[in-house]
C-alpha cells in the first residue's frame, strides 16, 4: 500500500514498536475515533470489538497469533499503513514465563536504580521485570580504564545473548557514573552487533536508560554478540570500581580494571551480594597482573550485584 510520507512520531512506532504503542500512534495520527475504526472493519468483513481495540492500544492485551492476523491487517489498511508493518510487531505467541522465576525490581536489589523504572518506561517497555525477558544473558564483559585521577576513563561493554524465542531485536541496558559524573554528557559510542536507538538520562542520580537495536530479529536458541563504550565525564574519582545489577542472573560476567601507571590500588576485591545491605559471598583479593589490569570473573551467578571493589592507598 502507497501511504505517502509518515509523520516522525509514527514511522519511529512502527520501527522500533512495540505494538499498543505504534496502533496508539497510528489511530492519533489519523484521527479516528475507536467508533469509526470498528464501522470501517466491519465494512472490510473483519468483526472486533471497541473494548477490544482499547485493551490493544493501551498494552492491556496483545493480539494473539494466528487468530488476529486478518485483523491487524484490515487496520492497516483502516489506517492507510505500509503493508505488514503492524504485523510484524505482533510476533509470534508469547509463551509462558519460565515456570517458578521470580525476577525482582532494580530498585529491590539496590538503592542506587531509584530513577530507572520511570527511565524505562519512557521507553513504553514492558515492564521492569519482564524487560529483555526473551533474552539470555549468557556472558558479559566489562573493560574499564582508569585515568591518572583514579577516575573512571572509559567502560567498554559487550555481551553474549541468546534468544529464549523469536521476535527480540534490541536489549534494554542501564548505566551509572561513579560519584560526581555528568553521564548525561558521558559519549556513547557502539561496536559489533548493535546501533543506538533512544538515550534517557536522570542526572540527578547519575543514571541513564538506552535502547540498543540489533540489525535483525533474533530467531528462538540464536546467539548474538554487541558492544558499547562510554567514554569521559564517568566520575571524578576515585572511582569505588564496578559494580553490575543482574536481575536474571548469567552465565558469566568478567570485569577488568587497567589502572594508570600513576594511580595504582592497594587492594581489588571480588564479591558477590544478592541484594544491597546483604552479607557478601565469594570474596576473594585480587591480583594486579602485567599490563596493571585486574581481572574478576564470576561464574553461574544469580539475580543480585557482582562487584569488583577499588581501595585506595
Amino acid at each position: 500500500m502507497d501511504t505517502g510520507p509518515l509523520p516522525e512520531r509514527l514511522s519511529d512506532a512502527l520501527r522500533y514498536g512495540p505494538f499498543h504503542r505504534a496502533l496508539r500512534e497510528a489511530i492519533e495520527c489519523r484521527g479516528l475515533s475507536l467508533t469509526r475504526i470498528t464501522a470501517h472493519l466491519d465494512r472490510l468483513g473483519v468483526k472486533i470489538g471497541q473494548s477490544t481495540l482499547s485493551y490493544w492500544q493501551r498494552g492491556l492485551r496483545h493480539p494473539e497469533v494466528p487468530r488476529s492476523i486478518d485483523t491487524v491487517r484490515a487496520l492497516e489498511t483502516v489506517l492507510r499503513l505500509p503493508t505488514d508493518s503492524l504485523v510484524v510487531l505482533i510476533g509470534p505467541r508469547q509463551r509462558a514465563d519460565r515456570a517458578g522465576e521470580v525476577v525482582p525490581k532494580f530498585i529491590e536489589v539496590s538503592k542506587v536504580w531509584e530513577d530507572v523504572a520511570d527511565l524505562l518506561a519512557e521507553f513504553e517497555a514492558a515492564p521492569e521485570s519482564k524487560t529483555n525477558a526473551d533474552l539470555r544473558i549468557e556472558a558479559v564483559h566489562d573493560y574499564i580504564h582508569l585515568g591518572p585521577e583514579r577516575e573512571m576513563r572509559t567502560q567498554t561493554t559487550r555481551f553474549v545473548v541468546t534468544a529464549l524465542r523469536s521476535g527480540p531485536d534490541r536489549y534494554f541496558a542501564t548505566q551509572r557514573g561513579d560519584k560526581g559524573s555528568e553521564i548525561e554528557r558521558s559519549e556513547l559510542s557502539t561496536a559489533e552487533g548493535c546501533r543506538l536507538g533512544r538515550v534517557r538520562h536522570s542526572p540527578l542520580s547519575e543514571s541513564m536508560a538506552l535502547e540498543l537495536l540489533f540489525d535483525r530479529r533474533l530467531n528462538q536458541g540464536e546467539t548474538h554478540v554487541f558492544c558499547f563504550t562510554f567514554a569521559n565525564n564517568l566520575g571524578v574519582g576515585p572511582s569505588p570500581g564496578m559494580e553490575r545489577t543482574f536481575l536474571r542472573g548469567a552465565g558469566s560476567y568478567l570485569v577488568q580494571l587497567a589502572f594508570h601507571r600513576k594511580a595504582m590500588p592497594s587492594k581489588v576485591i571480588r564479591q558477590f551480594r544478592a541484594r544491597e545491605g546483604t552479607e557478601p559471598v565469594g570474596t576473594e583479593g585480587l591480583v594486579c597482573g602485567l599490563g596493571r589490569v585486574t581481572s574478576g570473573y564470576f561464574t553461574n551467578l544469580p539475580a543480585g550485584l557482582a562487584e569488583v571493589l577499588i581501595e585506595w592507598a
